[in-house]
């Protein structure tokens, strides 16, 4: 067994394929919940809209919840709203939400020159300066945004998008090359406000699109975006919800370092598909275990990831708001306990 190792090289080692003291905790989406903002007198919608804020509510991660990771921005719609997509922030419980999607051909789309200017992208750079001034090397700080799958859905409709894929994949894949530019632009702003590794949003679950429609649309995207376009600053970690295994093994010749995936899917044979070409990091469920269970279930559910072989344990998506967090912090107990 390695000396013990600080969360940022635990983490990094992981990544390198390296042996480590124990596996990690890590939180490649949002682990943000009324009793942490609780705990620092936070609220929504600052937490969206506010550098100090979000920063601060992202901390609680690692110091409310033994996380070995930071990640600062929670919902999906931050560069959307500085594409020019129509937001509500929301507030209490309630995540914002894109109300209005202002494009309905790609050849209106138009690069907004202020792109990372716009209040909606810049105060998740100034919270990545934060927390990299806060926590310097001890810990990974994770930044986050969705690649042009999900950015399609975001500026056009679910809806509208998919049935492109389906009757017109030539509209649909000019759809993919206009909204390509702004994750990468904003995935380069990120690594250099601070973060460590990005967290690419594509929601292609089997709900949404069929393993041929990301074979064929998507996949030659994802290996041109890693083989020339995005600037190799640190790993970059492919998330997309619900059942996927049947499209893992095309998730594994996409150039991701790691895929954060479901507890919906089998781990072994994900694992197995994926064929150690890429790392799995997940999947403690949100909605039976961490939301609606006790920390027992919690327990048992990271063990049985631990005798899987996953060595990044993290939440399955983004958890609920309500979330009790004594059911979070039993993620990293649980993996303590598990090397004593």
């Amino acid at each position: 067994m390695k000396d013990a190792m600080s969360p940022k090289e635990r983490v990094m080692a992981i990544f390198k394929g390296q042996e480590t003291d124990k596996a990690a905790v890590i939180n490649p989406t949002s682990v943000l919940t009324m009793d942490s903002m609780a705990a620092l007198g936070l609220s929504c919608p600052g937490v969206h809209i506010d550098a100090d804020k979000m920063a601060a509510a992202a901390a609680t991660g690692h110091d409310l919840c033994g996380f070995d990771s930071v990640m600062p921005k929670f919902s999906v719609v931050h560069s959307a709203a500085a594409l020019g997509a129509e937001v509500d922030w929301n507030s209490g419980d309630a995540m914002p939400v894109i109300r209005k999607h202002p494009i309905s051909d790609p050849e209106q789309f138009k690069m907004p020159e202020n792109f990372l200017d716009h209040p909606a992208t810049k105060v998740v750079l100034d919270a990545l300066r934060l927390l990299k001034k806060r926590y310097g090397d001890s810990i990974v700080i994770i930044g986050k945004v969705f690649g042009p799958w999900t950015t399609a859905y975001n500026m056009c409709g679910t809806q509208e998008f998919l049935i492109e894929t389906a009757l017109d994949p030539e509209k649909a894949a000019r759809y993919l090359e206009v909204f390509t530019p702004p994750p990468i632009l904003f995935a380069e702003a990120q690594f250099e406000a601070g973060a460590d590794m990005i967290l690419w949003g594509d929601h292609v679950s089997g709900d949404l699109c069929s393993p041929d429609a990301y074979k064929d649309l998507l996949l030659p995207v994802h290996q041109k975006i890693h083989g020339s376009l995005l600037k190799k600053s640190g790993p970059t970690i492919l998330h997309a919800c619900g059942r996927t295994i049947d499209r893992a093994h095309y998730f594994a010749q996409s150039g991701f370092e790691a895929f954060h995936y479901d507890s919906l899917n089998n781990t072994k044979e994900f694992l197995a598909k994926v064929d150690g070409k890429m790392l799995l990091t997940g999947a403690v469920n949100n909605k039976d275990v961490l939301f609606a269970g006790t920390p027992e279930n919690v327990r048992e559910q990271v063990r049985q990831l631990l005798d899987d072989g996953i060595r990044l344990i993290s939440p399955e998506c983004a958890i609920p708001l309500r979330t009790p967090n004594v059911n979070l912090c039993m993620i990293r107990t649980a993996v303590d306990e598990y090397y004593n």
